[in-house]
């Protein structure tokens, strides 16, 4: 994938992650961890993985300003830690997968990375927000339903996970279908250089 083409699809999704946040149907719903998972699994240059994950980490870090601003949510820098690091275990995840690629192992990374991410930011939810008790019942609200004047936690892990299968399966149609025109194959045979 030429370096342009790439750059230009990741500022696009950088700027829908931003913008989806004005329509409160569509939080969570970004495609910056499919494509930061896709870099890992499909681009042997690992300087290549920075891009998706520099758009994903810094996107991020804007949310957390709007939403401090906007709902006065406080936000702290061990909870921002978690979860660059969460953004980060989509790396390892789709390093594993391009070494055992098809699609089963694919998907199930997507759900793997979705599901890890679901759990550490809920559960860091649970322990340093005060409005949750610090037991089980607390834990489990910070998980289904979250605060009251928010969406419940269960909608943004659908919308995450929807997201993340999605992107992630158009991305790999649309490498895959590169590599056939292009004569070269399926891209589950071999990863591509960037």
């Amino acid at each position: 994938m030429p370096f342009l083409p790439a750059l230009a699809l990741l500022v696009l999704a950088a700027g829908w992650r931003i913008f989806a946040i004005q329509i409160p149907a569509l939080s969570n719903f970004a495609p910056m961890m499919a494509l930061t998972f896709c870099g890992a699994v499909y681009f042997r240059d690992k300087r290549m993985w920075i891009l998706p994950f520099a758009a994903l980490t810094l996107s991020d870090l804007y949310l957390d300003h709007y939403y401090a601003t906007n709902f006065g949510e406080g936000w702290t820098w061990p909870s921002v830690a978690l979860r660059v690091i969460c953004f980060a275990v989509a790396l390892p995840l789709g390093e594993f997968v391009a070494r055992h690629k098809n699609w089963l192992n694919l998907f199930s990374g997507v759900v793997a990375g979705a599901v890890f991410f679901y759990l550490a930011t809920n559960t860091d939810a649970w322990i340093r927000d005060p409005y949750y008790i610090k037991d089980a019942a607390g834990w489990w609200q910070a998980m289904t339903v979250g605060r009251p004047e928010f969406p419940p936690t269960l909608f943004f892990f659908r919308n995450s996970l929807v997201s993340d299968l999605l992107f992630t399966a158009m991305f790999a149609v649309a490498m895959e279908y590169a590599a056939l025109r292009s004569g070269r194959g399926s891209l589950f045979a071999r990863r591509i250089t960037a």
